[in-house]
């Protein structure tokens, strides 16, 4: 009787998967998702939760997020101060994945709310804005949770929040800093105009805008990749490490870029820079909106235009899904240049190239309208 045998190397696969799984990755925002897109190269691609226009603080998912974030075996997002509505579907979809929450890494330069119309100068040594305290955040951040939605929004945010989303309008996030670490109730950002938006203060959670912390959590990520996924760990590493020093050099160009506009007074639309201004030492003298979902009163453009006028501003900048009727309250008569910033690289692709392109494009928009 003829008698057919595997070979060798086919009965040893048997007993194993012919290959290792590639972990499913799901990301909170396009610059995260650059960020991990950058270390998964060549391995694998994550998947990205909340679309580059559409606001983080007050999202609902589409189906197809959720079964990416129910399928994730990793989760990496900034943390429960920028998408509090996250933090429910990540303990109810995805409880068995790995969370990484990169505002509370050790190491993370971490920045508070600048307050009022006029921003104060800031001292931003290394003394007391970074590492400041993973657990202190992660502590915090379980109040967050408690306030968190479900995998669809709730009531409040399918009304103010999915209008935007069907057209993919930017609603962003803005606030910015000064120098604790104590979080505060995340804001609403939606344009409208809605109650549920709060003044800014405590922790700014637009980490992702200091190219450093940028480079720190690469080398995390990578990490806790190679955690979950020992046969890529070198890749992920290597991956890494390239990008770190292609951000690195990125940061000389931005420096580079800016230097000869420092010292040249400008006025942000909503207080979503700081980390960026603090890197760079180019810090707005004032924000327009008190945050991102209430146009500022009389009283407060009143006193920007004062600031415009005592201060010589040369640019007040503007952010794409904004009233541009503001700029033009604030600018009226006084001959000040205006230019726009977008946090979140909204009219960007997503992907590798995203948080690079975010950053690079924020540091020559600034040059553009300052130097004119």
């Amino acid at each position: 009787m003829y008698r057919f045998t595997l070979p060798a190397a086919i009965l040893a696969s048997a007993a194993s998967p012919l290959w290792a799984e590639v972990p499913a990755v799901a990301t909170d925002i396009a610059p995260v998702h650059a960020l991990v897109s950058q270390v998964m190269e060549g391995v694998g691609t994550p998947d990205l939760i909340v679309p580059p226009r559409s606001s983080p603080h007050g999202y609902a998912m589409r189906p197809s997020e959720a079964r990416a974030l129910s399928g994730a075996d990793l989760v990496v997002w900034v943390g429960p101060l920028l998408t509090p509505w996250l933090a429910d579907p990540l303990e109810s979809l995805a409880s068995s994945a790995s969370h990484l929450a990169l505002l509370e890494q050790p190491g993370t330069r971490v920045l508070a709310f600048r307050e009022g119309a006029t921003f104060e100068a800031h001292d931003h040594g290394d003394e007391g804005d970074e590492d400041h305290g993973a657990e202190e955040h992660a502590e915090k951040g379980d109040d967050h949770e408690a306030h968190g939605h479900d995998a669809h929004g709730d009531e409040a945010h399918e009304e103010h929040d999915h209008e935007k989303r069907d057209d993919e309008e930017h609603d962003h996030e803005g606030h910015d800093n000064a120098e604790h670490d104590a979080p505060a109730p995340d804001e609403d950002h939606d344009d409208r105009g809605h109650d549920e938006a709060h003044a800014h203060s405590g922790v700014d959670p637009h980490v992702w805008l200091d190219p450093q912390n940028g480079q720190l959590w690469l080398g995390q990520i990578a990490e806790a990749l190679a955690e979950l996924d020992p046969d890529n760990a070198a890749q992920y590493r290597e991956n890494a490490a390239a990008a770190q020093a292609e951000l690195a050099a990125l940061e000389e160009d931005i420096a580079e870029t800016l230097a000869p506009v420092k010292n040249r007074p400008f006025i942000v639309f909503h207080d979503a820079y700081h980390y960026f201004e603090a890197r760079f030492d180019i810090e707005a003298r004032g924000a327009i909106s008190e945050n991102d979902a209430r146009a500022p009163g009389a009283a407060r453009v009143s006193e920007l235009r004062d600031l415009v006028a005592e201060s010589g501003a040369k640019c007040v900048f503007a952010e794409p899904q904004f009233n541009p009727g503001l700029i033009a309250a604030v600018t009226e008569g006084q001959g000040t240049g205006t230019g726009t910033l977008d946090p979140l690289g909204a009219d960007l692709e997503p992907g590798a190239a995203l948080y690079a392109d975010l950053l690079r494009g924020m540091a020559e928009n600034m040059a553009a309208c300052l130097s004119d």
